[in-house]
Parts: C-alpha cells; sequence; structure tokens
C-alpha cells in the first residue's frame, strides 16, 4: 500500500491540532509491528500505518482502519450533507469534513 489514501477509523482521534478526526488522508507507508519499539503478540496490533510525510505525519494502528480509499486528490473539506430523524421529521444539514489532512 503506496501512495495517497483517505483513511477511515474505527475510533475519533485527536491530532496535532487539537482537533479530534475521523479520517485522514495523505501519503501511506506500512510500518511494521517494531515501530513504538515493543514487539507485539498475536493478540495486539501487528502493523501501522504512517499517513503523511516525514515531518508531519499520523501512526494509525491498524486495527483501526476501517477503510482506505486510494486517492491522489486532496478530499473537499468545506462539508458534506448529514441527516437527522428528530421529532420534527427529516433534517437535512451541512456538517464539516471530519479529515485530517496529514501533508
Amino acid at each position: 500500500m503506496k501512495g495517497k489514501y483517505l483513511i477511515t477509523t474505527d475510533n475519533w482521534f485527536v491530532a496535532p491540532d487539537g482537533e479530534q478526526y475521523k479520517a485522514v488522508w495523505g501519503n501511506v507507508e506500512i510500518l511494521e509491528d517494531n515501530l513504538l519499539g515493543v514487539k507485539t503478540n498475536r493478540n495486539s496490533v501487528n502493523w501501522y500505518a504512517k499517513v503523511g510525510s516525514d515531518e508531519k505525519h499520523l501512526i494509525v494502528a491498524g486495527c483501526q482502519v476501517n477503510y482506505a480509499c486510494r486517492s491522489e486528490q486532496k478530499p473537499m473539506l468545506e462539508g458534506s450533507l448529514d441527516w437527522h430523524i428528530d421529532g420534527n421529521g427529516y433534517n437535512e444539514e451541512r456538517t464539516p469534513n471530519k479529515i485530517y489532512i496529514a501533508e
């Protein structure tokens, strides 16, 4: 897996800017399990994805990757159409995309 990907994670994470995100986009490099100086076992994650550059990157544990879409083009950050149902019925609204750009 090499190139730029949009990776959707299993859980929310806090990026270096202090904001919470559910996805990350950037160059991806798959790393071995001894990345953090600890050799993992079969009950732990055994691979990591480094997303971004050597200067600015995020490490995602392999078990946290839900989806990986190859995309050389930076994702749209302006917002996306979202919906919910409440006591007043069906409501649509624009919500900001929670994608961390690791470049």
